[in-house]
């Protein structure tokens, strides 16, 4: 959580330095973020490079361990369809693409700013914060009433780092394979799913 609301800082105080001209030209140059947008599609390709546990995951669990990001990817654009109902002023794509993020707001943010502008990249590194600070206050009502695998869907992409932990306490020890595969899966799509859904 604490990292959480360093990112959300971050962001904050960038937004604010560049509202009060304090920034050096040269870092509002939009150049840099896409170079920083390629440093973290390659960091997150090394990230899923080296986890191991993936590989163990799937010999004890089997193909039924790919029906849990199946579901969560199917629950999430289901829900983000209904609520862009609600929303009429963006159209569905777009609202797939932020729900595409699946909790992962530092890469999915960047990459709809790059391609759809600030204000959708805002709308999803809020909707993809709240996310993962649900599983991380709720963990504990979502186990007792949807059981041990609900967490691990709600956390999206996170359920390989920052919601774990929670995960591990609330839905047992037996689960953390089950959230290590979810995540590093998930965490995979992310950027496959917001570009598709921009380029639509």
């Amino acid at each position: 959580m604490k990292l959480s609301l360093t990112y959300l800082l971050l962001f904050a105080a960038g937004i604010l330095l560049a509202f009060l001209g304090m920034m050096p030209e040269a870092l509002l140059n939009s150049d840099i973020s896409t170079w920083v947008l390629y440093a973290l599609l390659f960091l997150v390709g090394m990230q899923i490079g080296s986890g191991k546990n993936m590989i163990a995951a799937l010999k004890r669990f089997g193909w039924r361990m790919l029906l849990i990001p199946l579901a969560t990817t199917a629950g999430t654009f289901a829900g983000v369809a209904l609520v862009s109902l609600i929303m009429p002023e963006k159209g569905l794509t777009e609202c797939l693409s932020v729900g595409a993020g699946f909790a992962y707001y530092s890469l999915s943010s960047i990459l709809i700013t790059e391609f759809r502008g600030a204000e959708l990249g805002t709308i999803a590194l809020l909707a993809n914060i709240t996310r993962e600070f649900s599983v991380l206050l709720l963990a504990p009502w979502m186990v007792k009433y949807f059981g041990p695998l609900a967490p691990i869907s709600a956390g999206g992409a996170t359920t390989m780092d920052t919601t774990l932990p929670v995960i591990a306490k609330y839905s047992g020890s037996e689960f953390v394979v089950i959230a290590l595969f979810h995540g590093m899966i998930i965490d995979f799509s992310v950027p496959l799913w917001v570009s598709f859904f921009l380029n639509l």
